[in-house]
């Protein structure tokens, strides 16, 4: 058999804490990468995956980590011990990483066409007009909407899903031998997740390249990898080829990690829940350049309406740059809009300043990026505490005992309350953007792809959390989610959006089982397998009505056909 392209041989990796000590992360790490072959990197938020797959390029800070064993070999030839020069040649030729924080990765200054450009004329040697065409290419082969449109647009003005494709393209513009791809899908819907995974085998095929593969969405790693290595606390404790992975997993942490898929129901509705949050007819308008002098409006939300009850979970799903998180940001007054926004029976429409204020710390946001959205100035107990020292008369002690409480309650431990967000993982950095938010104790909470970094153990913990305060508090969630098998699990109803419109809305139950449109029906044949229906669940038209706001123009439309499951199960393992 022939030499592996990659072999990483007994590694460990530790991090200096001061002149004298050293916290060891990844313990004796070895795997083998052939050409053409995609190792799967699997495991819980912190485990040590990603500090592994960036020590393959020597990106961690040298003055902060040291490799007390082990080496990395491409090609046969080091990379632990390799001269600067030698990196330099290797990174983006030979290996190239898709990283898993899009925002962070790509410069807020330039352009998409811009930063795409610079790979090309660095690694490609290409001119600018022959390099246009090949960034058109490959923004069209990752799912990019009319990509012509977006080369002059920069990173804030992508969705969470545009911005990780561009990143996508990004890695593989320069035919890599080896690309490095660090949570490649966390923020992209079902149906461009299976774009991306067709995509990649596409690759593979024609640059022959292989594929380190790090991924907590077991779904996808079954579909993709050839070999999968499952790590827990800095260790592998089990690698082997996929199919004994998953049929016949030998470590108890593997089977742990194969039977946390999300489940469950959504926490029970109050007796008689009022409506807490009522929108109609929103409309968020952008300005579009066509020329230097000339400026159109382009309507990205367009007369969008429903409604969440106390205690009431609603769920809004679509495309990336469907218009979801738009929707969050107008109903939060981020963002301008047009149309009637009512809270609590208070129209919040046109309220600014002070007395917008008291409104803030009853409807909180977890964002979808955690790192863009936590100070990297401020330690963790400042970044949770400061919505109190805003909103509520605390003394400094009880301000530290509830940021100890909320920490504990969402499994991070109190004594990393000093540490900054560089410090922390993903998956633990939106843990503390989630307790940031639920320290205030809000009435509505909304959720933009709240557990979209979560590996599906610490991710059903979260979801646990949120159900069981629901039901404590009578808290009302919007949760807009990508993760259909989530939905189902969390929310009573849900709303299907396209294009900056609702195309469908009502109970999880009928959207799942009795989808109306086409698209709805796209979107879930991409699910894995059906969800379990609630035995004693039936589609009550009258409490649809009672629950769901609709548009008139939406009531007279035909019934359509359910879900074929069978076929979907079928599509979903092409």
């Amino acid at each position: 058999m022939s030499s592996p392209l990659l072999s990483v041989q007994d590694l460990s990796i530790a991090f200096k804490r001061n002149i004298q000590a050293e916290s060891q992360v990844v313990s004796n790490v070895s795997f083998d990468i052939h050409e053409q072959e995609t190792l799967a990197l699997v495991g819980e938020s912190g485990s040590g995956k990603s500090v592994t797959a960036l020590s393959i390029l020597r990106l961690l800070c040298k003055d902060q980590v040291t490799y007390p064993t082990g080496d990395i070999l491409f090609e046969e030839k080091s990379l632990l011990h390799a001269t600067d020069k030698t990196l330099q040649s290797v990174r983006g030729n030979q290996i190239s990483m898709i990283f898993q924080e899009p925002m962070v990765s790509l410069n807020p200054l330039h352009t998409v066409e811009k930063q795409l450009y610079e790979v090309l004329s660095l690694h490609r040697g290409m001119r600018r007009n022959v390099a246009r065409n090949e960034i058109l290419q490959y923004l069209d082969r990752v799912g990019i909407k009319d990509p012509k449109s977006k080369l002059s647009s920069y990173p804030h003005q992508l969705s969470g899903g545009e911005r990780q494709r561009v990143m996508i393209a990004m890695a593989i513009l320069t035919h890599p031998k080896l690309l490095i791809a660090d949570e490649p899908t966390t923020a992209l819907d079902v149906s461009v997740q299976a774009q991306i995974i067709r995509l990649l085998k596409e690759l593979k095929n024609e640059l022959n390249m292989s594929l380190l593969f790090i991924s907590h969405n077991l779904g996808i790693v079954k579909k993709l990898a050839d070999k999968v290595a499952v790590m827990q606390q800095g260790k592998i404790v089990e690698y082997n080829n996929r199919q004994r992975i998953f049929l016949r997993p030998e470590h108890e942490y593997t089977r742990t990690l194969l039977n946390s898929a999300p489940s469950g129901d959504p926490a029970p509705l109050p007796n008689t829940p009022g409506i807490l949050l009522n929108v109609n007819h929103l409309d968020v308008e952008v300005i579009a350049r066509k020329g230097f002098f000339q400026k159109t409006k382009k309507k990205i939300v367009n007369n969008v309406g429903f409604a969440v009850h106390q205690g009431e979970t609603v769920g809004i799903v679509g495309e990336s740059g469907s218009g979801k998180s738009t929707t969050a940001l107008a109903i939060l007054r981020l963002i301008k809009s047009q149309g009637n926004i009512v809270f609590d029976s208070h129209p919040i429409q046109n309220l600014t300043g002070k007395k917008l204020l008291p409104f803030r710390s009853r409807i909180q946001v977890v964002f979808q990026d955690p790192f863009s959205s936590l100070n990297p100035r401020f330690n963790i107990e400042q970044i949770i505490s400061e919505g109190l020292m805003t909103h509520k008369k605390q003394s400094k002690k009880q301000r530290e005992q509830a940021v100890i409480d909320i920490m504990q309650e969402v499994g991070l431990d109190p004594d990393m309350r000093y540490r900054y967000p560089t410090e922390f993982s993903g998956g633990q950095r939106q843990r503390i953007a989630i307790a940031r938010a639920l320290i205030l104790k809000p009435e509505l909470l909304i959720l933009d792809e709240p557990t979209s970094s979560l590996d599906h153990t610490i991710q059903k913990q979260i979801i646990n959390l949120l159900k069981s305060l629901q039901e404590k508090h009578q808290l009302s969630y919007l949760f807009i989610s990508h993760d259909l098998a989530l939905v189902y699990s969390m929310c009573h109803q849900v709303v299907v959006m396209k294009e900056g419109r609702i195309i469908e809305q009502g109970s999880r139950e009928k959207i799942f089982y009795s989808p109306e449109e086409e698209y709805t029906k796209e979107l879930l044949s991409f699910l894995d397998k059906p969800p379990r229906r609630a035995s004693n669940t039936l589609i009550d038209e009258n409490k649809e009505e009672k629950f769901t706001h609709q548009d008139d123009s939406q009531s007279n439309k035909k019934q359509g056909k359910k879900v074929n499951w069978d076929d979907a199960l079928l599509m979903g393992k092409r």
